[in-house]
């Protein structure tokens, strides 16, 4: 086995950061979006607060996963990381449509895409 160059080390944890930090962003994001959705609004609107909710959850605590100094199982970042990518991509979707939310769905998109580099880097 070899060691990383310090490039590979340097670009890891760029990726790294720029995932925790779009994850960041993506939970504020849908946290404001879901408090603006009428909690007793038609059904449609109910799940979108609700996937707004949980999408700042789960990113919110892959955020605190991938802030963690301590080591941690790869494998256990893969699978936080695949599971953050569902849900911005289902919340997106969601998002699509609703008037106000546009900016909260590209959000949740870009979070897809710096979880999907970062998950790249792992490899």
């Amino acid at each position: 086995m070899t060691s990383p160059t310090s490039q590979q080390l340097y670009r890891f944890l760029e990726d790294r950061f720029a995932c925790a930090q779009a994850c960041t962003e993506c939970a504020r994001a849908c946290a404001v979006c879901a408090s603006l959705v009428d909690p007793d609004g038609t059904e449609r609107q109910e799940r979108v607060r609700r996937l707004g909710i949980m999408c700042a959850e789960v990113c919110d605590a892959t955020c605190h996963v991938l802030c963690e100094e301590s080591r941690q199982d790869e494998d256990e970042i893969r699978v936080r990381l695949e599971w953050c990518r569902s849900v911005c991509l289902e919340c997106a979707r969601a998002f699509d449509g609703q008037p106000g939310a546009e900016s909260a769905a590209g959000t949740c998109r870009a979070c897809v895409e710096a979880c999907t580099e970062f998950l790249q880097s792992l490899t």
